[in-house]
């Protein structure tokens, strides 16, 4: 019985700290997150401006990166960054947001979380592919050739709709995340200075309806495409952007939206101090 209580106590000491292993981990991932939407909110102004030598995307973002001095090592440092954070958020779908009590609302977070790590695993995916030299398609030329994919599928177009209906919906319902303030839920502010407090929640106010448009213009593309039968309508976020900029008054629209943009990338630097696990 004396081993049975020493074995047990060695695996439940070793699991918490794997456990504080991956939420570092993580963490240092959130700020990896946010760093990839900085450069995205540099790119969009340069969009605005008329001056993009890059697709404002993370794509993008990820390219620009690698062109840097000491660019290698950047993106070495992203991709095990972005792919930490992706363990923890699948690890927080499955076990996290115990501290919500109703039930609705915890699979709600656990499937945003999902929704998280998905997208890690796919930059960290992109950054690997920069490194290794396979990360030449753009990033609305991937979109439009998986769109094309998909609608030459029995029922494409409906397929693409659906798709673009999802998309639309989450870029609905992370404008409402930041006007409502629900993302405040996910926050534990008291591990913030006090004196950042009040900026952070500024910062996701503006932050998460600016990427909530930017995901809404990428499903109205989609949604288009999937109409008319005709991947070239269809696009990510560099083309949302450029769609936005096309717009009456479209530059100080953009430009917005990029400032949103870069508020959320500051805002994934204090999310990722006072996240609850």
């Amino acid at each position: 019985m004396l081993r049975t209580a020493r074995f047990t106590l060695w695996r439940e000491v070793h699991l918490f700290w794997v456990e504080r292993a991956v939420e570092i981990g993580g963490r240092v991932g959130m700020a990896c997150f946010g760093l990839v939407h900085l450069v995205v909110a540099w790119l969009a102004v340069q969009v605005a401006l008329g001056d993009s030598p890059a697709e404002a995307d993370q794509k993008g973002a990820l390219a620009t990166i690698a062109a840097q001095p000491l660019g290698v090592a950047l993106l070495i440092a992203l991709a095990a960054g972005l792919a930490a954070f992706a363990v923890w958020q699948l690890l927080s779908a499955f076990f996290g947001h115990r501290w919500i009590s109703d039930q609705r609302k915890r699979t709600i977070k656990r499937s945003t979380s999902a929704a998280r790590g998905v997208a890690g695993i796919v930059l960290a995916v992109i950054a690997v592919n920069f490194l290794i030299g396979a990360g030449q398609e753009s990033g609305d030329q991937s979109q439009k050739t998986l769109t094309a994919e998909l609608l030459a599928l029995p029922g494409g177009p409906w397929i693409v709709a659906a798709i673009a209906a999802v998309v639309f919906g989450v870029g609905v319902a992370a404008v409402l995340k930041g006007v409502r303030r629900t993302f405040l839920e996910e926050l534990d502010l008291t591990r913030l200075p006090a004196g950042t407090r009040t900026w952070t929640r500024r910062l996701g106010m503006t932050g998460y309806p600016a990427k909530g448009i930017a995901f809404a213009v990428v499903g109205i593309l989609l949604a288009l495409a999937g109409f008319t039968a005709d991947p070239n309508r269809a696009g990510g976020l560099d083309q949302a952007l450029r769609e936005l900029a096309a717009l009456p008054f479209g530059v100080f629209v953009l430009l917005a939206v990029a400032l949103g943009l870069a508020a959320f990338g500051v805002y994934c630097f204090a999310d990722a101090r006072c996240r609850r696990p």
